[in-house]
């Protein structure tokens, strides 16, 4: 008895060490997609999860078995139909107007979008700051880590005041992509995301790179910077500004790599984990794998524009429709709303499909997609080439880079019609140098020492462990910009070249005088 109550103290002693409290701060949509799958691992680990969800949540569900809710009685915003408005709404502005006006056009409505969206995530922060019996049990609970996606910045605000370690899980944060906002960037070969550019640029491309990063730059500061910087003004003082908070997180776990990504100077602390959410394909459920196989050798087309829009505008819709009616490939077609006039028989439509699971059977010829990151890295990991219709965001971007590695096209779906569609996606289909070089990627990505979910877990658990990673984190977001590209230095350094040579100069007119004076003198 006295050994099984030794090696029962022992068991919990170790589980009470191992064992972590993590507060998750999300953001909802398309993100909380990963970060769930983050969540569900950590759970499996022993750790205990605490998700902040706000009352008018979009994908995080109230209850689940792998994760505790702190139910916060704020609504930010965001729901679905503020997106399938907000899509709508980008897809009247792209038809109708000039291309300069629509680009200044899109951005000015994503700003006056996220503005608001930032705008309610920081009266959110307040509001459980500010609740004393909210915070206090907050506080109580003793989280090891918070885990946020830095796509808001109510985590990290809220890390700082808790004094928590910061992971992040991300590749945006609210001054654009998360490289840009860590790691050294030179623009004259690291392409700005949304600049559809690559690392080989002209002349004319890297002043455009150039000018492009200075009017995001200037766009993202004036869309969150007021709010931000009055949440962290009232609360850490005036001489605490926003953005260093997020460059002090310790760890970054980038949802993308370098088969994907362009090669670039990196930092330590960044953790790269592209594709950590890809797994191989579970069995179909019975009704989808017997649509499946019923599509004989020309095997099927997967489509789905993501979770953010499930209908299209009906004009839209019916041109689709109308060309996957022309294949003889079957289509799974994820889709709500009304059923378009022109669906072919050969197309199944439904509300929910296992997207992974499609895209890793074997009779998958090609995937349609709106060209998110996890659609994209998913495509990478089973080899299935791409048609991209791009809708916002970084989604041009991202199937620009797909289309440079000669695995995607890729349409405007605001002007689209049906002979296009139909014949970019039968060249996606049948050109064999799509499917060779996707597979091509897939290996690549495939080929890594260590699963990134472990490598994922393995950082959040050195934070904890560690209570932070400051060894690996830079100070350089501290210094004035003139001392990180070390302008001063380089002003000093030309300021004693020029007095060595003002000296030199004058040392030698003294010698030249002096001996035109003896000169003179002997010629006297």
């Amino acid at each position: 008895m006295m050994f099984q109550s030794f090696c029962i103290t022992v068991i919990i002693l170790t589980v009470s060490v191992d064992c972590g409290r993590v507060l998750v701060f999300p953001h909802d949509g398309s993100h909380w997609v990963n970060m769930n799958v983050m969540i569900q691992e950590l759970y499996t680990r022993g750790h205990h999860v605490t998700v902040i969800r706000p009352a008018d949540s979009w994908y995080i569900k109230e209850h689940s078995p792998y994760y505790e809710t702190l139910k916060v009685d704020f609504s930010v915003g965001g729901d679905e139909t503020f997106f399938n408005v907000f899509v709508s709404r980008q897809l009247q502005i792209r038809r109708e107007r000039s291309p300069v006006w629509t680009r200044f056009s899109l951005d000015m409505e994503l700003k006056n979008s996220f503005s608001e969206m930032h705008r309610k995530i920081c009266g959110m922060v307040t509001y459980i700051i500010e609740d004393q019996k909210l915070i206090s049990s907050i506080r109580e609970a003793k989280y090891d880590v918070m885990l946020t996606d830095p796509a808001n910045g109510g985590g990290v605000v809220l890390a700082h005041y808790l004094a928590l370690p910061l992971v992040f899980n991300t590749r945006w944060t609210v001054h654009g992509e998360a490289h840009f906002g860590i790691a050294p960037s030179p623009l004259s070969y690291v392409p700005f995301p949304l600049a559809m550019l690559t690392d080989k640029m002209t002349f004319f491309q890297r002043v455009y790179n150039m000018l492009f990063y200075s009017l995001r730059l200037f766009l993202y500061r004036r869309t969150v910077g007021p709010h931000y910087s009055a949440l962290v003004g009232h609360y850490f003082g005036p001489d605490v500004d926003y953005f260093e908070l997020f460059q002090a997180a310790d760890i970054w776990l980038m949802r993308v790599d370098f088969v994907f990504e362009f090669p670039r100077p990196t930092m330590p602390n960044i953790v790269y984990v592209g594709c950590f959410h890809c797994k191989p394909a579970k069995p179909l459920p019975a009704d989808l794998e017997d649509f499946v196989q019923s599509s004989g050798e020309h095997g099927i087309v997967m489509m789905s524009l993501g979770t953010l829009v499930g209908e299209l505008p009906p004009g839209i819709d019916d041109e689709i429709a109308a060309a996957l009616a022309e294949l003889p490939q079957k289509v799974i077609w994820r889709h709500t709303g009304k059923k378009p006039s022109t669906l072919g028989n050969n197309t199944m439509l439904v509300d929910w499909l296992p997207q992974n699971d499609l895209l890793g059977h074997p009779k998958t010829r090609a995937f349609v997609s709106h060209g998110g990151t996890n659609g994209i890295l998913e495509s990478i990991y089973h080899g299935i080439p791409i048609l991209g219709l791009p809708l916002v965001f970084d989604q041009h971007d991202n199937l620009s880079k797909m289309k440079y590695r000669g695995v995607a096209k890729f349409l405007d779906i605001a002007t689209i019609e049906k002979k296009a569609f139909l014949e970019a996606l039968q060249e996606v289909i049948y050109e064999p140098s799509y499917k060779i070089n996707m597979q091509k990627l897939s290996r690549l990505e495939r080929d890594k020492p260590i699963q990134p979910l472990d490598n994922a877990m393995y950082w959040i658990e050195f934070v904890m462990r560690n209570n932070g990673a400051a060894h690996l984190r830079t100070e350089s977001y501290k210094m004035p910009w003139y001392t990180y590209h070390s302008i001063d230095v380089i002003v000093f350094l030309l300021f004693v070249v020029s007095v060595t040579i003002i000296l030199i100069i004058a040392v030698i007119r003294y010698l030249c005088s002096k001996m035109c004076i003896k000169r003179r003198i002997k010629q006297e």
